[in-house]
C-alpha cells in the first residue's frame, strides 16, 4: 500500500431543510388552520480515528465529502427527515488543519481509537408556518428556510504514534536495526535512502511492548529540502524518547552526529529538545579499541551516552533496549508461551 500522510478535502455539512406552509382542507373541518411541518436537520461532518489505518491514500481519490441536507417539511404537522452524519474515517494520529498559508492552525487531532469529533454541525431545519400560530395570527404563511450548510477546504496530515524515533544519516543502519527488534520488513540496501517513507515496528523486550518509527535519513540541508528534506520529521514529534543511530564507519561520526542534530533543531525547538540516545552502530566491523575510541570522541561531543551495537548481531542491543525502556511510561505486561521471545545477544559489550 502506496503511504501518504497529506492531503487536502473539502468538507460540507449538510443544510438545514425548508419548514413548509400548508393550510389544513378536509371537508366538514372549518378553519382548519395552518398545518406546515419544521424542516430536518443537516447531517454533521464527523471524523473518526480508527485502528488498521495507517496511511491517507484513500483521500487522493477521494477529495469532497459532503453531508446530506435536512429533508422538507410538509403538511399535516410532518417534520422533514434529519440528514445523515457523514463519518470520515482517518488513521490515528491524523491533525486537521486549516488551509491558511501558513498551514500551521490545527482544528482537530485525533490521537486515540475511537475518537469522534464533530467538525461541522448541520445546519438546523426551518419552521414551518404552523410554529407560527398565535391568537392573534390565525393564518401565518411565514416559514424559514433553514440554515444554510457549512463548507471549508482543510488539510489532513499524519503524523504516526510511535514510543521511539529511529533517526541519522543515511546508510546508518535505521532499517537493519528495526528489522532486527521486529517483525518490520523495512528495505535494506547498500545505498543511500533506500526509506522513502516511515516504517513502524512493535517490539518487545522484557515485557515491556512499544513502538518503534524509522523515518528517512537526514543529510546536510535536509531543513531546506536536501535530500528527501525534513517532511518527515513530523512523524517523530510525538516519541518520547529519539535513538540517533551512528555508521561507525563513517569517515567522521562526530561530523554526522552535529549534523543530525542541526537539522532537528533547525525542524522544531520542541524536538532537538526531546532526549537522545547515541548509538554507535556497525560495531561488528572494527575492533573494541577502534569503537571505545569513537565512544569517546561523541562524548566529548556533546553526546550524554554512547551505545555500541550492531544491528546486524543483535550485540549490545540489549543495554540500548534497557535504556529506551526508562523513557517510556509503565506498559502491561504481554503474556507469552516461555521462550517465544527470541533473546538478543546479552554478550556484555562495553567498549566505552
Amino acid at each position: 500500500m502506496h503511504f501518504l500522510d497529506q492531503a487536502k478535502i473539502y468538507t460540507r455539512s449538510g443544510g438545514g431543510g425548508p419548514g413548509a406552509v400548508s393550510f389544513r382542507r378536509e371537508m366538514y373541518v372549518e378553519y382548519g388552520g395552518p398545518d406546515g411541518g419544521n424542516g430536518g436537520k443537516g447531517g454533521d461532518i464527523i471524523f473518526e480515528a480508527v485502528a488498521g489505518l495507517n496511511t491517507l491514500i484513500d483521500f487522493r481519490y477521494t477529495q469532497h465529502f459532503k453531508a446530506p441536507r435536512g429533508g422538507h417539511g410538509m403538511g399535516q404537522n410532518r417534520n422533514g427527515a434529519s440528514g445523515k452524519d457523514l463519518v470520515i474515517k482517518v488513521p490515528i494520529g491524523t491533525q486537521v488543519i486549516a488551509d491558511d498559508e501558513d498551514r500551521d492552525t490545527v482544528l482537530l487531532d485525533l490521537t486515540q481509537a475511537g475518537q469522534r469529533v464533530v467538525f461541522m454541525e448541520g445546519g438546523m431545519g426551518g419552521r414551518g408556518n404552523a410554529s407560527y400560530k398565535t391568537s392573534t395570527n390565525r393564518a401565518p404563511r411565514q416559514h424559514q428556510p433553514g440554515i444554510a450548510p457549512v463548507e471549508q477546504w482543510v488539510w489532513l496530515r499524519l503524523k504516526l504514534l510511535a514510543d521511539v524515533g529511529l533517526v541519522g544519516m543515511p546508510n546508518a543502519g535505521k532499517s537493519t536495526f528495526i528489522n532486527k527488534l521486529s517483525n518490520a520488513k523495512a528495505k535494506v540496501g547498500d545505498y543511500a535512502f533506500t526509506t522513502l517513507r516511515p516504517q513502524l515496528g512493535v517490539v518487545m523486550h522484557k515485557h515491556r511492548e512499544f513502538v518503534v518509527a524509522d523515518i528517512p535519513g537526514l543529510i546536510a540541508g535536509a531543513a531546506e529540502g536536501a535530500g528527501v528534506g525534513d517532511r518527515f520529521l513530523g512523524h517523530i514529534e510525538r516519541c518520547r524518547v529519539l535513538v540517533h543511530l551512528i555508521d561507525i564507519s563513517n569517515a567522521d561520526p562526530v561530523d554526522a552526529m552535529h549534523i543530525v542534530e542541526e537539522e532537528l533543531e533547525a525542524y522544531s525547538e520542541e524536538l532537538s529538545d526531546k532526549p537522545r540516545l547515541v548509538a554507535l552502530n556497525k560495531c561488528d566491523l572494527v575492533d573494541d579499541a577502534l569503537a571505545a575510541d569513537y565512544a569517546k570522541m561523541l562524548l566529548k561531543a556533546g553526546a550524554d551516552e554512547v551505545f555500541p551495537i550492531s544491528g546486524a548481531t543483535g550485540r549490545g542491543m540489549s543495554k540500548l533496549l534497557d535504556a529506551i525502556i526508562d523513557y517510556l511510561p509503565a506498559a502491561t505486561v504481554t503474556e507469552r508461551p516461555q521462550g517465544a521471545q527470541e533473546e538478543l545477544d546479552e554478550k556484555p559489550w562495553s567498549p566505552i
